[in-house]
């Protein structure tokens, strides 16, 4: 049997579904009973509650022989970064206490490291405490969303504009659909435990002229790709709304691509196929 977290979230979602039609027992976890229904109707088990509950997730990992879990943003704590250690934490010692043979989990590109790199620390200490929590561990350390393009989705419909963070709108990335992310999951899920190890996950690449370019194309009208400098980062954030933590900690994680001291460096790399006009013809859908 599989336990999997995040089934309400892109990824998720896809792992457990993958897990179902290959016709595997799957015991999915949500935080409310409404969105647990639509599990339930396709044969999956439902658990009934949160990742940073430790005592409830060794409950619902009994019998596990793979989990999926992810680290969830809890952006309304008052300390982000020690809200992110102790969950990490939880979810080790539970994964300790069920004895979880194998753990499969959504990392970032970065989580090597544990300074430097905003709200991917939490990813550093996930991996770290699952090293040693005697599971094996599969930690996908996937790129830059394609889905991240949501995220300019109302100034861009709105304001005919696409924010950068960037240092340069020409530069390419490799961007990763999500559901290439499941499906790598799931797989390594349905391979089951072999050794621990990082595997870098990226997919095609784009710019932000090119992303801005599809979303407009796609939104039938020209964008204005919006460059802000590093050091209007914070203020920007801000007055979008974020918590001055949180502003500040994706500012330290723009630095750090920019720097390129975040950069892949796992124990091997797989590519996605998924295309962003997919994702974006998806999400206006």
């Amino acid at each position: 049997m599989f336990v999997v977290a995040g089934v309400s979230g892109h990824v998720g979602s896809v792992v457990a579904s993958k897990l179902l039609e290959a016709g595997r027992s799957v015991r999915v976890i949500v935080r409310d009973a409404e969105k647990g229904k639509p599990w339930a109707a396709r044969g999956a088990e439902v658990a009934i509650g949160n990742l940073d509950d430790r005592a409830f997730l060794e409950t619902a990992l009994k019998g596990a022989e793979g989990f999926f879990t992810l680290l969830p943003p809890n952006f309304a704590v008052a300390d982000f970064y020690a809200w992110q250690r102790d969950t990490a934490q939880g979810i080790a010692d539970a994964v300790a206490a069920a004895g979880v043979a194998h753990t499969v989990i959504l990392s970032s590109v970065g989580a090597d490291l544990n300074e430097g790199n905003g709200p991917i620390k939490g990813l550093f200490h996930l991996e770290q405490s699952l090293l040693k929590s005697g599971t094996t561990l599969t930690a996908i350390r996937a790129g830059y969303f394609q889905e991240n393009v949501g995220n300019s989705l109302t100034p861009a419909q709105a304001a005919g504009i696409f924010p950068n963070f960037a240092p340069s709108a020409d530069y390419p990335m490799p961007m990763i659909a999500t559901r290439d992310i499941g499906a790598l999951a799931a797989e390594e899920l349905l391979a089951g435990p072999r050794t621990s190890e990082t595997v870098d996950l990226h997919g095609p690449a784009y710019s932000i002229n090119d992303v801005a370019g599809k979303l407009g194309a796609a939104l039938g009208k020209s964008l204005h790709v919006l460059n802000i400098p590093a050091d209007q980062h914070v203020a920007t954030l801000l007055q979008a709304g974020m918590p001055p933590q949180i502003a500040e900690s994706f500012a330290e994680m723009y630095a750090g691509f920019a720097s390129g001291r975040i950069s892949p460096r796992g124990d091997r790399m797989v590519h996605g196929t998924t295309e962003l006009d997919e994702v974006i013809q998806s999400m206006l859908a």
